[in-house]
């Protein structure tokens, strides 16, 4: 492989820059920001393209050794939904070419994160003759089946989606079922999917002592601490925690610490879906063991996942979900649903437990049989670290994202090879 290959990594609405969190915000800004940044300290040069929402930002920031975050104009400057997104698609790509012209790069690959993305890379594929990857971080059928008619997406997502299939020179899986969705779904070839896993950041995560954790957060430590972390959305079935926590023996012995949102300080005008979970809390009687804290920054989070004794997610469906392995790194098991990546992270009875998404009662009783084991809930704590440090480390995961690019790289030169060889053999005849 040559040296400092050039790498336009594309992800139109997950900046790697933004606070996580809210509604557009999650596990796809923390998979461009943790590759982006592994790549770029494993020698190649990336541009992060994503779209510019903030007009007193710069149009290109430095961010990290090898690493640059290029704001591109496709819309109003400000935020946008996500979901209509696909309009400015078109000037997206426009403003990635003039970028390109303006600074004379020409990059060896594109990275597109989403479907979105795909469209831009499958533009420069077919304009400057280069290949890409793609990774999709949700599918659109899959998201149509368990969401229906309040999927807000076009519907020209799915033939987006299956075009993008076609023309991707490879597609990167998360888990295998994201494998197997893709095949059976879009009827991608096998020999196009490279499985490659998220991954969790060693500086970010690790075991803080429980009572350390407690006493900083003033968390009551004569209760059981139960934790959900990540976007407010009803898919991600906190819900289903809130009515798990009402069927339990002793709900006031548990305290549930519900970390999310669109501000630091929990908000129910900001984050409507907050004052849903509220009021099904009262309804159930449970208010008083639930407590939203709103958003934390990356620096904060272990001290939570540390602080509790369980860390449950259970949305209705989950492409992958990072924030498992992030409470498996720091010691804390984990209950989850039995769905998409999160089987595939969490090994039932050893790091913790699967369970059926939207099922209360299930979840309630793995919750009991938990908590009412010390040795079981450490011995599970212990086989979550072991685990994630074994197999979903963010440089495991650049190292497997390197080995597809250095393929499709030698692949490129190969090509050319081959065609300047007959065209030189075209021209001697």
């Amino acid at each position: 492989m040559k040296s400092n290959p050039k790498i336009a990594f594309i992800s139109e609405h997950a900046s790697p820059l933004a606070t996580l969190g809210g509604v557009d915000t999650g596990g796809q800004n923390v998979y461009v920001a943790q590759v982006a940044r592994q790549l770029g300290a494993r020698g190649y040069d990336v541009d992060v393209f994503t779209r510019w929402e903030d007009p007193s930002a710069p149009q290109v920031i430095e961010w990290v050794p090898g690493v640059r975050v290029v704001h591109v104009k496709a819309g109003p400057v400000q935020v946008v939904a996500k979901e209509d997104l696909l309009q400015y698609m078109p000037e997206f790509t426009r403003s990635v070419l003039a970028f390109i012209k303006s600074e004379k790069i020409r990059y060896d690959l594109t990275h597109a994160n989403f479907f979105m993305s795909a469209l831009v890379a499958a533009d420069l594929k077919a304009i400057l003759k280069i290949p890409f990857a793609v990774t999709f971080h949700a599918l659109g059928r899959v998201r149509r089946i368990h969401q229906g008619d309040s999927d807000k997406f076009p519907k020209q997502r799915l033939q987006i989606e299956e075009d993008m299939v076609r023309k991707a020179d490879y597609i990167i899986a998360e888990c295998p079922q994201d494998r197997d969705d893709l095949i059976s779904l879009y009827h991608a070839p096998a020999y196009k999917i490279v499985t490659v896993p998220c991954g969790f950041s060693h500086t970010e995560f690790y075991h803080v002592p429980k009572s350390l954790a407690r006493r900083l957060l003033r968390v009551d430590e004569s209760k059981h601490i139960l934790l959900q972390l990540g976007r407010m959305v009803p898919r991600k079935g906190v819900d289903n925690v809130i009515r798990a926590l009402s069927k339990l023996k002793n709900p006031e012995s548990f305290c549930l610490l519900v970390v999310g949102g669109e501000t630091d300080l929990p908000d129910t005008v900001q984050c409507p879906e907050i004052g849903r979970l509220l009021q099904i809390a009262k309804e159930l009687g449970v208010e008083a063991s639930v407590r939203f804290v709103g958003r934390k920054s990356r620096e904060q989070l272990k001290y939570y996942y540390s602080a509790a004794d369980i860390f449950i997610t259970t949305p209705w469906y989950e492409p992958f979900g990072i924030t498992p392995l992030e409470s498996m790194a720091c010691g804390t098991p984990v209950i989850g649903s039995n769905v998409g990546g999160i089987k595939y992270t969490v090994v039932d009875g050893e790091t913790g437990a699967l369970v059926p998404p939207e099922n209360p009662e299930a979840l309630a009783g793995r919750i009991e049989e938990l908590t009412a084991d010390k040795d079981l809930l450490e011995d599970m704590g212990k086989n979550a670290l072991e685990r994630v440090n074994a197999y979903f480390t963010w440089a495991s995961v650049a190292d497997k994202i390197s080995d597809l690019y250095i393929r499709m790289l030698t692949e490129t030169d190969s090509k050319k090879f081959v065609q300047t060889s007959l065209k030189s053999k075209s021209k001697a005849a």
